[in-house]
């Protein structure tokens, strides 16, 4: 989220004591709110939806639209609020994992990353997106496209966030 100074120079007011009220209301209106360490983060990154049943990936069957639910995205996609973040894929070494150049990831940072699960991670001074795996006893990042090899660390790794959604706009 901006600072007082940018929410100021976004919004064109003169003062910073404008942009405070105006983040004060923000925040009596459940828009945004404070995490732990002070800093502004967004309530609710995408509201509400209907949730109107269920579609045939199979066999083609009747549609029938019925209200069943309403659900939070917010909900369903993010567990800690204060640690989750999203980045945009660059690149094409996720491919076969179905994540494209230009989709969104959904990231949270500190879960302990489990085999298998898709990571961002530093390694030997560089960042990157693989799934993590374990041979031999040693962690190792796998691409999910055949062009590109393990990358197993010379020096050091250093798994920063664990990728928990993509999400691609058509």
């Amino acid at each position: 989220m901006p600072s007082y100074g940018e929410i100021m120079k976004l919004l064109g007011f003169k003062s910073k004591n404008s942009a405070f009220k105006f983040v004060k209301k923000l925040i009596s209106d459940n828009i945004v709110e404070r995490d732990s360490s002070g800093h502004l983060i967004p309530l609710h990154i995408f509201g509400e939806l209907r949730v109107l049943g269920t579609v045939e990936a199979g066999f083609p069957s009747p549609a029938e639209e019925e209200l069943s639910d309403t659900m939070s995205l917010d909900e369903y996609l993010i567990e800690n609020k204060d640690a989750t973040f999203m980045l945009k894929v660059k690149g094409d070494s996720m491919i076969d994992a179905g994540i494209m150049p230009g989709d969104m990831v959904l990231v949270e940072r500190g879960p302990e990353p489990k085999e298998g699960n898709i990571v961002i991670a530093e390694i030997d001074s560089g960042w990157t997106m693989k799934y993590f795996r374990k041979q031999n006893g040693q962690v190792v990042l796998v691409p999910a496209n055949k062009k590109y090899k393990t990358i197993i660390p010379k020096n050091e790794l250093r798994v920063a966030a664990v990728v928990k959604a993509v999400i691609r706009k058509y």
